[in-house]
């Protein structure tokens, strides 16, 4: 490690090629490698395999003092500290599976001065004494990897992250921030969190992967159809994403039985075992692994060959960074993502089950929207790819649809009939109910409502139920319309979708969809228009369970809250009526459901919400209105006189028989039992 000492003297294309054995930068790097070494704060915006990592490590060489590396993976850090260390450089992590000798070594290069990169995770900012031993060891310069991972709403949210801004504040010292993958909501999220509102110097560049082959399908037997793509590319290294991790295990198990080299990964396994599946992925050659999304990220293996998604991923963001494993060595790379109905009514339920505030389960939906005008595209999926991150690009030649472009259609009149459809029900339902009314089919609810007046009642006859589906599920990848979750679910229109409205613009959709459309989908627990409801009053069942420490089922269970979604209660004596609300988780929790079902707060006076669900409840009620319009006696002219809830309750409940058993209750006396007497024995008596 002696030649070390020089190093600041020399280039950084010296370096590059002394150290790393790079004879030129790839394209981009000399430029960001230049800003980070002048101690510039920098967000750079490079693709996966654009070789980020070394736009830190070669500015630590140049710099002096140590760089701190803040990386969400033990692998990754381990990884990259192995290859420093190969190279000639002083590098160590500390994380939580250091041995005593590791963490030794890294205390003793520390007093020694010879450390140069310091990599870390995010989680050991919450230690107390962080600050302290970061400025003892002499920190020049922060470089954060995966930068994204700071967006508390994003796909890889890591809340440690968002101490690295005040860490920057507390050492004053310049930080680069590194991602692959960030649209512009995002890169606002990490400029305001990373470098407290101040923009850093950026760089973008590009999201475009030339070597990678996009492709997306309708899920139809999605095993046989995940054996068939790995079959095609046997004995190659691949990574098929899952969306549980049983199908994980399922997929894996299915993989050898046909006669491939295959594991599983997910979150749920011992820490052991996920580090020998992730050490043998890398070492092993033509190894397929099934996996969560949890699999990936610290994985810097060259030459995986394909990607395949079992299920539709959660956004285009995710999308691109799980593809973007693929095909790191620049050679030819292919991908295939599965989708169904399925898919995306749990990613719908999963965004209105989130505890994020209404305005941001709205811009996820509409992420959702923009993956499934991906997955839908009707020409070149990389210009629709790189149009979503701000990009533009000719024909790509290497997706499916270049290959192969689709069957179009003119959708300007069903769709023009679905809009007005929306804008006649004042955009308050989702897309079954609107389906109903578009086929003419004449259900409890479309009658309820008064909906088979309509203009547009029955309309749409000439397209199947299916069809209709796909109709709305195409207009959601147009953006057209999105769910708002304010309204439960129900479709509101974009403004996209006015000049269309109108008739100012056509639309085309595609044809093949409507034929996908035709196939069975899976029994759900409520009816598609309840859905969205059913996800609220299950996130709000969540937030309180986990307020209180005890399981969701124990303040409903799952039954009852889908009665709730069902029969849509708007009072708490109608709450009280659902199976399995009893007095007591009446009053505990009557009235958060509620807000949930009518969107406003319960404004019940908490006596009266102790009567709700009995008759003593609606016989409440009437005493209030009759003290109300005898506050002023039967002429209207007296001194204003009333009794209190307490009272009432007390008359609602016992249920006097005679005027001086009136005047006995507590709070009554001869003076209002002389007003409101007569008038509440006849309420009583009519309540019989």
């Amino acid at each position: 490690m002696a030649d070390m000492v020089v190093q600041q003297q020399e280039s950084a294309e010296d370096l590059l090629r002394r150290i790393f054995g790079y004879d030129a930068f790839r394209p981009g790097q000399a430029e960001i490698v230049a800003a980070v070494a002048r101690g510039q704060n920098v967000l750079a915006i490079m693709p996966t395999g654009g070789g980020k990592s070394l736009c830190f490590q070669l500015p630590a060489l140049m710099r002096g003092g140590v760089t701190l590396v803040v990386s969400p993976l033990i692998a990754l850090m381990r990884d990259q500290v192995r290859a420093l260390r190969a190279a000639g450089v002083e590098a160590h992590a500390l994380t939580s599976g250091n041995t005593d000798a590791e963490t030794d070594a890294v205390w003793a290069a520390l007093d020694a001065g010879r450390l140069k990169l310091l990599y870390i995770a995010p989680e050991r900012l919450a230690s107390s004494g962080a600050v302290a031993m970061l400025r003892r060891a002499n920190v020049s310069l922060i470089a954060v990897d995966e930068a994204h991972c700071v967006s508390q709403w994003g796909h890889d949210f890591r809340p440690d992250y968002l101490r690295i801004g005040d860490l920057r504040t507390a050492l004053d010292v310049p930080l680069a921030a590194f991602t692959a993958t960030a649209d512009a909501e995002t890169q606002a999220e990490i400029i305001q969190k990373l470098f407290g509102g101040i923009a850093p110097q950026s760089f973008l560049r590009g999201f475009d992967r030339p070597n990678i082959h996009l492709a997306f399908a309708p899920k139809d037997s999605p095993r046989a159809q995940v054996l068939a793509f790995a079959a095609a590319r046997r004995g190659q290294s691949g990574i098929v994403y899952c969306g549980s991790r049983a199908r994980t295990e399922a997929l894996a198990a299915a993989l050898r039985e046909a006669g491939h080299a295959a594991i599983h990964y997910h979150g749920g396994m011992e820490a052991d075992a996920r580090r020998r599946a992730e050490e043998r992925f890398q070492q092993d050659d033509g190894l397929i692994v099934a996996a969560t999304v949890a699999f990936g990220m610290g994985i810097d293996k060259p030459d995986i060959r394909w990607v395949a998604h079992a299920d539709l991923p959660k956004s285009i963001e995710a999308y691109y960074q799980e593809i973007g494993r693929a095909g790191r060595d620049g050679a030819p790379a292919e991908t295939m993502t599965l989708y169904g109905a399925d898919d995306i009514r749990l990613r719908r339920s999963q965004i209105d089950e989130s505890a994020a505030p209404f305005d941001r389960r709205r811009a996820d939906h509409g992420r959702l929207n923009a993956l499934l005008g991906l997955a839908e595209a009707q020409a070149c999926r990389r210009q629709t790819l790189l149009g979503y991150f701000g990009e533009t690009a000719e024909p790509c030649g290497n997706c499916d649809l270049c290959d192969t472009p689709p069957a179009l259609f003119d959708a300007t009149t069903p769709v023009r009939m679905a809009l007005s459809a929306i804008l006649r029900t004042q955009e308050s339902f989702g897309a079954g109910h609107l389906i109903d009314i578009l086929t003419g089919t004449l259900t409890d609810r479309v009658r309820e409502r008064g909906h088979d007046a309509l203009p547009t009642y029955g309309v749409g006859r000439d397209w199947s139920k299916p069809q209709w589906t796909a109709i709305f599920r195409q207009m959601m990848g147009h953006d057209l319309i999105r769910p708002d979750p304010e309204r439960h679910g129900a479709l509101v229109m974009t403004d996209a979708a006015v000049p269309i409205l109108k008739g100012l613009l056509p639309i085309t959709l595609r044809s093949d969809g409507l034929k996908v459309a035709a196939r069975p989908v899976v029994k759900t627990l409520v009816h598609d228009e309840d859905a969205p409801l059913l996800s609220a009053l299950k996130a709000k069942r969540r937030a309180l369970a986990e307020a209180q420490g005890m399981p969701a089922y124990i303040v409903f269970a799952d039954r009852t809250l889908i009665e709730m979604a069902e029969k849509r209660p708007t009072t708490l004596d109608q709450m009280a009526a659902i199976s399995g609300v009893g007095a007591k988780k009446l009053e505990s929790y009557g009235a958060a459901f509620l807000a949930v079902i009518t969107g406003a707060e319960d404004q019940t006076h908490p006596t009266r919400r102790k009567l709700a669900g009995r008759d003593a409840g609606a016989i409440f009620d009437r005493l209030l209105a009759v003290q109300a319009d005898l506050a002023r006696g039967a002429c209207g002219t007296l001194k204003p006189m009333s009794c209190t809830h307490a009272t009432l309750r007390q008359i609602a409940e016992r249920r006097p028989g005679s005027l001086s058993d009136i005047e006995r209750v507590t709070g009554m006396g001869p003076q209002k039992t002389e007003r409101f007497g007569a008038a509440f024995l006849d309420v009583l008596t009519d309540a019989g």
